[in-house]
């Protein structure tokens, strides 16, 4: 027997994850109720009375709800029947920017100043006053400026201006843990009294104003902030919303579009949102405008014009572009390496091996023969013995099966003792020549096998090290900012490619290898050039690739990445990073794409 009173023909309700509606019906209607999900494409029946529908289909074809014969007797969940009729609401605005560009803002920059509340005390640029008065004019938002531009501050303004206003009182941040530093200091700066604000970890202030807690911590934690959010009208905010750029069909995603339905404001903040194609954007938008987002971003780049798919996305959010920071010019340059003769033995000898030895048909599979490539391009000596266990869990590898009888296992062994890698000596190199015209130097490395070797070749500049498992991360970063001994700090973009501003110390930066991760590497290029920069800084960024490897694979996919995402944000600033000088030597997350690059590698001889 069905739960539904007779007087109810049909309720419409969340499942648990909330990003499905359950439609449960009496005896009498169950013909109508396997009629009526028919019409919604993925619509599933899970029990006698009941049928699940995913929330977007839903939004997207509520015209189907008027087959059901007896509208009358439809009932909705409350929370269920609010998202619907604010989605509503945000459907018509988005439509209506979207068929008119043009349209003044019903928010101007000029308005900002008086609705950002008597505790407001932040000091905010012309183009933080245009974002915050764009998102304003929004229901829901989106804010793409590049890393550095202060989306922090942007984001607490739009959420005090709501506060004033009485439509919201907390704030939810889901930020990966390097923003906390941010997020905490933005709301002591921006406000007196500062917000009571509470990073989530073993337990919940349910006190506090502003709840931070990290993507990982999130599946676990669903029911408190559930609760939380529920308790009151709640803002919530995706900072690096990248995270969780697979949609449902990631953790991230499925969590944060769980949590989605509960706010009454969503907002997202990126400035890399599609690093790996518009699928990436899609899902994005999606979060902010479950049903409309997700078509409007598939619909606008559908033809394959991204230069037009710009202009029509561009009301739907807001973006500060690199000119408009004011900073000073950067000309980051690729330096290529010569591998000596012995690694370049064992190189050809691992891609030949790793080329037999890869199904092109399995996933994981290619990951880590592309990831052992990097290594081997770096130093084949970092693959004898694995990865440690503080690596980030994508870098996870079991050591190389090599037979100690084998020849290129004598050879892994004893290429220490005879060659040095040749891009650690380059990055040495670049260290001790900034060191001695004062400048520091922040150095990147994906594997942290490659960084403890930095770390004891570079022992002289009294290092700072940061990666996964690193105890004490802020006195290593304080140890970089005020020890003048200290000239280098080492560490991996998955550890510190966001969230942190070392731009007052330091202006070099120098990448030993990259990895296929297009948002990655951005991210962690704007540690050093962003907002704040003296204007008479001079940022250098240096990229070592190794000739004749998997490194130019690398360079060449990133630079079409990124030339994808200048188009889809019309931003010729993104298109500049892909330009890499080449210019003389002194001293993972794969795509379709990065795949089809791959093969044709291993393929090579």
């Amino acid at each position: 027997m069905s739960g539904v009173p007779e007087t109810v023909s049909l309720r419409l309700g969340f499942d648990d994850t909330r990003t499905k509606v359950l439609l449960e019906t009496t005896e009498e209607h169950r013909g109508d109720l396997a009629e009526l999900s028919s019409r919604f494409r993925g619509a599933s029946q899970v029990g006698p009375h009941i049928a699940s529908v995913e929330l977007e289909d839903l939004l997207l074809q509520l015209g189907v709800l008027s087959t059901w014969p007896r509208p009358d007797g439809v009932e909705w969940a409350a929370d269920l029947g609010d998202m619907v009729r604010s989605n509503l609401e945000d459907s018509a605005t988005v439509r209506a920017r979207l068929e008119d560009p043009a349209a003044a803002d019903a928010v101007t920059a000029a308005d900002v100043p008086d609705l950002l509340g008597p505790s407001w005390v932040g000091r905010l640029t012309e183009f933080q006053r245009r974002d915050i008065a764009k998102l304003l004019a929004l229901q829901h938002g989106a804010n793409f400026s590049v890393p550095g531009a202060g989306k922090t501050r942007v984001a607490l303004g739009v959420y005090t201006a709501e506060k004033a206003q009485g439509r919201v009182r907390r704030l939810l941040v889901i930020c990966p843990k390097s923003a906390y530093e941010s997020w905490q200091f933005e709301t002591g700066e921006c406000f007196r009294p500062p917000l009571r604000t509470h990073v989530f970890e073993r337990s919940l202030d349910q006190w506090a104003e502003v709840l931070i807690i990290n993507y990982e911590r999130l599946e676990r934690s669903l029911s408190a902030l559930a609760s939380w959010l529920k308790s009151a009208p709640a803002m919530v905010v995706l900072d690096e919303a990248h995270r969780m750029k697979l949609g449902s069909r990631g953790a991230y995603g499925l969590a944060c579009l769980t949590l989605g339905p509960l706010a009454r404001r969503r907002l997202i903040l990126t400035g890399t949102p599609a690093p790996n194609g518009a699928k990436d954007l899609e899902n994005l938008m999606g979060f902010v405008w479950p049903g409309h987002g997700h078509r409007a971003v598939s619909a606008a780049v559908s033809g394959g014009d991204l230069d037009h798919a710009s202009r029509v996305l561009r009301p739907l959010f807001t973006r500060t572009t690199k000119p408009e920071l004011g900073l000073p010019r950067m000309e980051p340059a690729v330096r290529y390496v010569d591998l000596p003769p012995l690694h370049a033995e064992i190189y050809r000898a691992l891609h030949g091996g790793v080329a037999r030895d890869t199904s092109h048909e399995d996933l994981s599979s290619l990951g880590r023969t592309a990831l052992r490539l990097l290594m081997a391009a770096t130093s084949p000596a970092l693959l004898l013995e694995g990865a440690t266990r503080y690596e980030p869990l994508a870098y996870r590898l079991p050591p190389l099966d090599v037979p100690q009888g084998d020849s290129l296992y004598d050879l892994l062994r004893k290429l220490p003792d005879y060659e040095m890698s040749p891009k650690h000596k380059e990055a040495a190199s670049i260290v001790s020549a900034n060191a001695a015209a004062g400048r520091k130097t922040l150095v990147w490395t994906t594997f942290v096998r490659s960084l403890m070797t930095l770390e004891q070749l570079l022992s002289g500049f009294s290092p700072a090290v940061v990666h996964g498992g690193t105890p004490d991360r802020d006195e290593q970063l304080r140890r970089f900012r005020e020890d003048p001994d200290c000239r280098v700090l080492i560490s991996n973009p998955a550890t510190l490619g966001e969230g942190i501003s070392l731009h007052q110390v330091c202006h070099d930066a120098v990448y030993v290898d990259r990895d296929f991760m297009a948002g990655r590497f951005m991210q962690s290029i704007d540690r050093i050039h962003r907002l704040g920069l003296a204007p008479d800084a001079d940022p250098r960024v240096t990229v070592l690739a190794a000739r004749g490897t998997v490194d130019e694979v690398v360079h060449v996919r990133l630079d079409q990445k990124l030339e994808f995402m200048s188009k889809v944000l019309d931003d010729p600033a993104v298109r500049q990073l892909s330009d890499l000088q080449e210019e003389p030597s002194v001293a993972g997350g794969l795509d379709p794409s990065d795949v089809a690059a791959l093969l044709r590698h291993l393929g090579s001889p």
